[in-house]
């Protein structure tokens, strides 16, 4: 039941912040899913594709504007990478 800990926590921060769209939840989720799966590493190392397919974001360009706003509301810290062979990293805020 711990593994729901950091979404309850995303969920009741967002509760009354209006800049936080269903594209950011999804993001977020698919992020916290492949956290998961990396045994919960912090930072997580992953290519935007990884996360896309998770959270079911065909577009580039929509998953790159959530991230860099999630980092900017202070969520995560993200990391990109300009090279297309390195991952990028996510840092888990606490929130």
């Amino acid at each position: 039941m711990d593994n729901l800990k950091p979404l309850s926590a995303f969920f009741l921060a967002i509760e009354k912040d209006f800049r936080i769209g269903t594209a950011h939840i999804a993001i977020y989720a698919a992020l916290l899913q492949f956290r998961n799966d990396k045994g919960f590493t912090n930072p997580v190392l992953a290519y935007s594709i990884e996360i896309q397919q998770i959270a079911k974001i065909s577009s580039p360009k929509t998953y790159q504007k959530c991230m860099r706003e999630l980092d900017e509301y202070g969520y995560l810290v993200y990391v990109p990478t300009r090279n297309k062979n390195r991952r990028s990293s996510i840092y888990f805020s606490v929130i």
